[in-house]
C-alpha cells in the first residue's frame, strides 16, 4: 500500500531516471558509428538532370570516439552516480516518513476508538441515571435538582461522544491518506469499485 503513495512513487521514479542517466553517460565512453548517405542531381543543363551521368550519390560510415575526452566523461559518470545515491537516500527518507505517518495514524485511530467506546458506555450509564432519577422524583424520594444534574451529565457525555465520533472519522481519513489511498474493494455481486478504508 505504501508503494502507491505519490511521494514514494515520485522518489522511485527519480531513482530510475538517475540510473538511466548513468547509462547515457557511460555510453559516451564507447565509439559511435553512423552510416551517412547523400544523393542528388548535378548537371549544367536542365535537359541532362535525369540522365545517369547527371546523378551523384555517396555513402560511408562516420565514427566518433572521444578518446582524448575520457576524463570529462568519467567525471560526468561519477557525478551521475552521486545523483543516483542522493535519489536513493531521498527514497529511503520517503519510506521512513511514510512508515512514521502510518504508525502515528494507527495509534491515533486506535486510541480514539477506545475513547469513543468509553464515552458510549458513559452515555448508556447516564441514560440509566436519568431514568432512575426521574423515577425517584416522581415517587417523591428525591428533588428535581438530581434529575437536572443527571440530564446535564447525559448531555455532556452525548456531546463528547459526537465529537469523538467525528475524530474517529478524521483519523480514519488520515490513515487512508497515510497508506496512499487509491485501493479498492469489490463487494460480492457488485461490479462497481469504490474507495474504502475497509479494504485494508
Amino acid at each position: 500500500l505504501l508503494l502507491r503513495r505519490p511521494d514514494i512513487r515520485r522518489a522511485e521514479a527519480q531513482i530510475h531516471a538517475s540510473t538511466a542517466r548513468i547509462g547515457v553517460a557511460t555510453a559516451d565512453l564507447f565509439p559511435r558509428v553512423n552510416i551517412l548517405g547523400s544523393g542528388g542531381f548535378l548537371a549544367a543543363e536542365t535537359g541532362t538532370w535525369f540522365d545517369a551521368t547527371g546523378r551523384f550519390w555517396s555513402l560511408g560510415p562516420s565514427i566518433r570516439w572521444p578518446v582524448f575526452d575520457t576524463g570529462r566523461i568519467r567525471a560526468n559518470i561519477e557525478q551521475r552516480k552521486t545523483l543516483e545515491e542522493q535519489s536513493l537516500f531521498a527514497y529511503q527518507k520517503a519510506i521512513l516518513l511514510a512508515l512514521q505517518e502510518v504508525e502515528n495514524a494507527l495509534i491515533a485511530s486506535a486510541k480514539e476508538q477506545e475513547h469513543r467506546k468509553a464515552l458510549a458506555d458513559a452515555v448508556r450509564a447516564n441514560q440509566k441515571a436519568v431514568k432512575l432519577s426521574t423515577i425517584l422524583y416522581t415517587e417523591g424520594q428525591t428533588d428535581f435538582l438530581n434529575v437536572l444534574q443527571a440530564q446535564r451529565s447525559l448531555f455532556l457525555s452525548e456531546d463528547a461522544l459526537v465529537q469523538s465520533t467525528q475524530t474517529v472519522s478524521t483519523n480514519l481519513v488520515a490513515l487512508y491518506k497515510a497508506l496512499g489511498g487509491g485501493w479498492y474493494y469489490e463487494a460480492p455481486g457488485d461490479t462497481t469499485r469504490e474507495d474504502s478504508p475497509g479494504s485494508m
